[in-house]
């Protein structure tokens, strides 16, 4: 989260922006060849859930240590024993550091979340002046901004207009106002499954803060976090964390910019508050309501130490690959596929989306299968994790070769 700036208006070095220059300029792909498969396989290995499951896009179960760990933290909780829970007081700086090492920061510009939409509301409560963002964002972003407006007053929404559903940086920079002092985005669209251009948008919206609701892929994609200047992830899906968990990151400039509108005992920054209310503390703490879980920080903490030591690089490319069979799958027996199919545009998600009088025939098929998915506004999304495998795999392809014989696609 650097805090150098291009000039608003401007490229790179100074290049003025138009159609060419606006895209993905940073090629943060990996070779497959330098991937430690083992590493990955271990990873994978302690997962165990049901084969058939493709449905990280909207939880991801837990593996063992993310279990084994909480279970532990219970057990000390519950035993109480003499001195037993200073334990716990160290899961904040745990987890902290945990997240500053996958985003790349600071870990006092972290501060711990117990989901995405709280963090997206510390956010939009405290901006001032015009956000611009996209009505066809999750639910969490629009609330968030809808709300801020309209009980502070003091921030004004600007509903852009999306390239097919995208939030593109040409889409942005050609509805961007003078006024507008701040942008928001999902790092992977939940319907569509694509994958923002976080670089390009940078380029299109200068000096602006930019605002980036990660949580479709945190953990998944090794994403330029440098260029955002707020970022917000639960750790329920793609991290496989369990719900109650998340994390607030905030540049120097956006800590500075942002008002912490709710900001309780525990945002001090200093021991416990006593006879006295006192002004927040300082960066990111500044951010927090009261005491956190450190079970759910711990939770949190090791998802993320697991995903650190296999590389986020490693597991998107082994992401990639399942997601390329899931395509290959879905051309072969006819089913349309409607989300991106670049490996730049995609980060684990496949949407399908059949003619509306088949939608009953793929939901049956799938459901007879086991195949959990979700199917939502006439689409079928799919998402894979590093623990897919070939039976899942074959259970995905038994149930297209139903639909496919059916002669209904």
């Amino acid at each position: 989260m650097s805090e150098q700036r291009p000039v608003v208006g401007r490229g790179v070095e100074g290049r003025s922006i138009d159609d060419r220059s606006v895209g993905r300029s940073v090629d943060r792909s990996v070779d497959r060849r330098s991937i430690d498969h083992s590493a990955v396989d271990e990873h994978a290995a302690t997962f165990d859930e049901e084969s058939g499951y493709f449905d990280f896009a909207r939880v991801g179960p837990p593996g063992q240590a993310v279990l084994d760990e909480q279970r532990a933290l219970d057990e000390t909780l519950r035993r109480a024993r003499f001195g037993s829970l200073g334990v716990l007081d160290h899961q904040d700086a745990r987890v902290r550091m945990a997240v500053s090492r996958i985003i790349r920061c600071r870990e006092d510009q972290v501060v711990f979340q117990p989901n995405t939409s709280s963090g997206l509301m510390h956010t939009m409560f405290g901006l001032t002046g015009t956000v611009a963002l996209a009505p066809t964002e999750f639910p969490s972003l629009t609330f968030a901004a809808a709300r801020a407006a309209e009980a502070l007053r003091v921030l004004s929404p600007v509903w852009l207009d999306t390239d097919y559903g995208r939030v593109t940086p040409g889409a942005i920079r050609d509805q961007l106002t003078p006024a507008c002092g701040a942008v928001a985005v999902s790092l992977v669209d939940f319907r569509t499954g694509y994958l923002a251009d976080l670089d390009g948008i940078r380029q299109v919206i200068g000096d602006r803060l930019l605002i980036v609701d990660a949580i479709q892929g945190f953990g998944v994609v090794d994403a330029p976090w440098e260029v955002a200047d707020v970022i917000v992830s639960g750790g329920q899906k793609w991290v496989r964390a369990g719900w109650g968990t998340g994390f607030l990151a905030l540049s120097d400039r956006a800590s500075e910019q942002l008002t912490p509108v709710f900001s309780g005992f525990s945002a001090t920054g200093g021991p416990m508050p006593l006879d006295a209310v006192l002004p927040p503390g300082p960066g990111a703490s500044a951010f927090s309501v009261s005491n956190p879980s450190p079970i759910a920080q711990a939770m949190l903490a090791t998802a993320l130490e697991d995903i650190a030591r296999v590389g986020v690089g490693s597991i998107n490319t082994a992401i990639a690959h399942r997601v390329s069979r899931i395509l290959d799958l879905a051309d072969e027996f006819g089913i349309p596929v409607v989300s991106p199919r670049a490996d730049n545009e995609r980060a684990g998600i496949v949407v399908v989306e059949p003619a509306p009088e088949h939608l009953t025939v793929l939901a049956a098929a799938l459901f007879n299968h086991g195949v959990t998915a979700t199917a939502r506004e006439g689409q079928v999304r799919l998402s894979p994790h590093v623990s897919t495998g070939e039976e899942s795999l074959d259970i995905l392809r038994a149930a297209f070769g139903d639909v496919a014989a059916t002669g209904r696609v």
